[in-house]
């Protein structure tokens, strides 16, 4: 597999692929990789530290399977991961993997960055996959006809972990945030959810920087989260500064969701239905660890481009992007249903998995959410709702 230098950007090293790339052709499919070193702000828990690797090893598993298949019809496909340092240029980055041929571009940056790169003029003729920003201003107002995206949204999540509470009939909800500009954005999508599926936000509380919840979450936990009654907590720190101290800790004995605890995502260790198991094992093999979210949402961008292929049995990115962006596409990514994009937003239908720690609680949408087209437009921004205007 290709591995570059762009921008500045420190690219992986070799260790961290298992193939060589065969030489570019006709019958080639060159597929980058973007991301950016980010500087984590300082966790309470070091308990669970981001690989090093998160978001690439997905990358290079699903190429070796774009490969695997791709043999029959003789068709190849390449990686070039771009590592752009902190204080690097996406935008830079993004323009010299164009001016170097490649049509196909997984961005897997945070926040608004993937919209920004995606009005490039550089970008008009480029395919690029979102695999790792949440932002529902991507999917309205800073979608793109060129930006699909594989990662859910926050709306996604957020309907995901109300359907499941409508089903129980955890109907009142303490909403508990945190004083970041991304759990703000998580309450707000909390908060259209509940409208959404008939629940309400009974108490909303912020949660101050100043406590320290290593030390004091067995005193002042109880006493913050006293209040109107509610069925359950639903907590948004992204980050982790305070929600896994929420739990077992609250007045009443009521149970934790949202970023801790009940956490709705698209992909955990525990999922193992629909052949989930044989991708989990094979992706320990290859990188000795689990598969994380991100991971998937790389895995799920590069293996569309691999059953693009396979299907228009053709590696010219202009086809593969009309197919993948047409009616008749779909992607099989072990949960249990084709997945295929929005017309409407670029944006990835797929189920939830709405999980415990080391349990695979649920997956939505839920039973009896019915939908005229398909129950996975339940989640999300349906059609009539889009801000999206590509």
């Amino acid at each position: 597999m290709q591995i570059a230098l762009l921008a500045g950007g420190l690219c992986a090293s070799p260790a961290a692929f298992s193939q060589e790339a065969a030489p570019a052709d006709n019958s080639t499919v060159r597929i980058a990789y973007l991301t950016q070193e980010v500087e984590h702000p300082p966790a309470l828990s070091n308990l669970d530290e981001p690989p090093a690797d998160d978001g690439l090893a997905g990358a290079t598993l699903a190429v070796a399977d774009n490969n695997s298949t791709g043999r029959f019809l003789k068709q190849r496909f390449a990686l070039e991961a771009v590592t752009v340092p902190i204080d690097g240029d996406p935008a830079q980055a993004l323009r010299d993997l164009a001016a170097a041929g490649h049509r196909i571009v997984v961005l897997d940056l945070p926040g608004e960055a993937p919209g920004a790169l995606a009005r490039l003029p550089e970008a008009a003729d480029l395919l690029l996959f979102n695999a790792g920003s949440t932002d529902d201003s991507l999917r309205n107002a800073l979608c793109a006809p060129n930006l699909l995206h594989t990662a859910p949204d926050r709306a996604m999540l957020a309907d995901a972990l109300a359907q499941y509470l409508a089903v129980k009939r955890w109907t009142k909800w303490q909403l508990i945030v945190g004083t970041r500009p991304e759990d703000r954005l998580y309450a707000a999508a909390v908060k259209r959810a509940a409208k959404r599926f008939g629940a309400e936000v009974v108490e909303e509380k912020t949660w101050s920087e100043d406590h320290d919840a290593r030390r004091t979450a067995q005193a002042e936990m109880p006493v913050f989260t006293q209040g109107k009654r509610h069925d359950v907590v639903i907590v948004a720190d992204e980050i982790g500064d305070f929600g896994d101290y929420v739990l077992y800790r609250t007045w009443e004995p009521r149970p934790v969701a949202g970023t801790q605890g009940l956490v709705p995502t698209n992909w955990h260790r525990a999922h193992e239905a629909w052949g989930a198991a044989q991708l989990q094992s094979r992706f320990k093999a290859a990188a000795q660890r689990i598969m994380s979210p991100r991971d998937h949402a790389v895995w799920a961008a590069i293996r569309a481009v691999g059953e693009a292929a396979t299907r228009t049995r053709s590696t010219d990115p202009a086809a593969l992007a009309t197919y993948i962006r047409g009616p008749d596409f779909t992607l099989a990514a072990f949960k249990g249903v084709p997945l295929s994009f929005r017309s409407w937003d670029g944006q990835l239908r797929q189920p939830v998995l709405l999980a415990a720690d080391r349990s695979l609680v649920s997956v939505s949408p839920q039973d009896g959410f019915l939908h005229p087209k398909t129950e996975l437009d339940t989640l999300g921004h349906d059609q009539p709702e889009t801000g999206c205007r590509r």
